[in-house]
């Protein structure tokens, strides 16, 4: 798939949340908002990390977002707000390649009617 000069790109956001209900609640409303097509929730992860200079440990989830490149700022300003952690993890990278369909799926369940 080669994308045409008024294509936004698509892009693959991660993100960390304090519990699986918290990954739900915060896929389930950027998928409601359209801000993102799908969001795939990972329980079970371990973050091992430096915080308040103290080695820290915790059970986390992850959400895995499938957007535009378009809606990407809108995408984290919403998961800010949303978010309980007062530095959450949103790191995003583009998607170059896959199948067609379904990046156009992507696509067709991001736009605004």
């Amino acid at each position: 798939m080669s994308p045409s000069n008024d294509d936004p790109g698509l892009m693959m956001v991660y993100v960390t949340a304090a519990s699986r209900a918290e990954a739900l609640t915060l896929g389930r409303t950027l998928v409601e908002d359209r801000l993102a097509a799908c969001a795939n929730v990972l329980d079970g992860m371990t973050a091992i990390y430096h915080w308040d200079g103290k080695l820290q440990e915790e059970d986390e989830a992850v959400v895995i977002l499938k957007t535009t490149a378009d809606l990407l700022q809108a995408l984290t300003a919403r998961l800010r707000d949303l978010h309980s952690y007062d530095l959450p993890c949103v790191v995003a990278w583009k998607i170059d390649g896959g199948n067609a369909p379904y990046l156009d799926w992507v696509k067709a369940e991001t736009r605004k009617s």
